[in-house]
């Protein structure tokens, strides 16, 4: 009888043992998913202000700024356009295209 009591005492003391090491698990586990959740929101918050932060750099008023201060460009007006005009000697691109298109019949 006493070997009996000891082995259900051995027994009650592992199960015990093994409740306390899963419940240890258990809450190391939960703390872990907890921490990795708060993460994620932390994240995907800033991502979401990096993406405001990304259409506000590209707006088209300040890339046409910065084309303007850092690039020195400036919008095209028929003063700063230069015309490209042909020789008489050379034929224009439009009229042997055009000559080519009626079958060689100027």
């Amino acid at each position: 009888m006493m070997r009996l009591n000891l082995v259900l005492l051995l027994g009650l003391l592992l199960s015990a043992l093994y409740l306390v090491n899963v419940q240890y698990q258990s809450r190391r586990v939960y703390s872990e998913l907890d921490r990795a959740q708060s993460q994620a929101h932390r994240l995907a918050a800033e991502n979401e202000a990096l993406q405001v932060e990304k259409r506000a750099q590209a707006t088209s008023a300040r890339v046409e700024s910065l084309a303007r201060s850092k690039l020195q460009m400036r919008a095209a007006t028929p003063a700063v356009t230069t015309y490209v005009t042909y020789d008489n000697g050379a034929a224009a691109p439009a009229a042997s295209a055009t000559s080519a298109a009626s079958g060689g019949q100027p």
